[in-house]
């Protein structure tokens, strides 16, 4: 019985590739000379530091670029607010990878609304979708892509 699986996960090496590519155009930018700016990527949270809440957000930029170049989705990014803390400031950008229960609730729902002749279960951070026709499982894989659900997917475990 066909099937497949329904994720969202992000590749860790290529977020380690992009925040290198960053922190290195941060240290050439003349707009970042005499100032300490600093990016760091440690177990699921990429922190932010520099002297103004400016260069913060312009340090954000050019990281989201580079990790839209290297093929990452900025989506499942969560970014807390600015903190200032004497004559620094600091952002923590946090890593949302699976699919939660809500948002898998949510995928069930627009999968049954579609009356499609497939079913759905929830499986840990995953959901996985069976049917007895490949077209049908495509057909899913369509109306999510359209849908909004509020995390990336990927699909994944394709099989016949």
């Amino acid at each position: 019985m066909p099937a497949f699986d329904i994720v969202s996960e992000v590749d860790a090496h290529e977020i380690s590739n992009a925040v290198d590519q960053a922190q290195k155009e941060v240290g050439t930018r003349y707009d970042f000379k005499n100032c300490t700016a600093e990016i760091e990527y440690a177990k699921e949270v990429i922190t932010l530091t520099s002297d103004s809440d400016f260069q913060v957000s312009q340090m954000r930029d050019v990281l989201y670029n580079k990790m839209t170049k290297r093929g990452v989705d900025i989506g499942c990014f969560e970014k807390s607010r600015i903190e200032t803390t004497g004559m620094k400031c600091r952002q923590k950008i946090t890593i949302r990878q699976g699919i939660d229960k809500d948002n898998a609730k949510k995928i069930i729902k627009l999968i049954k609304d579609k009356k499609l002749k497939v079913q759905s279960a929830i499986q840990g951070e995953q959901v996985r979708v069976t049917g007895k026709n490949r077209d049908d499982l495509q057909s899913v894989i369509a109306m999510l892509r359209e849908a909004d659900v509020g995390v990336p997917l990927q699909y994944i475990n394709f099989r016949d």
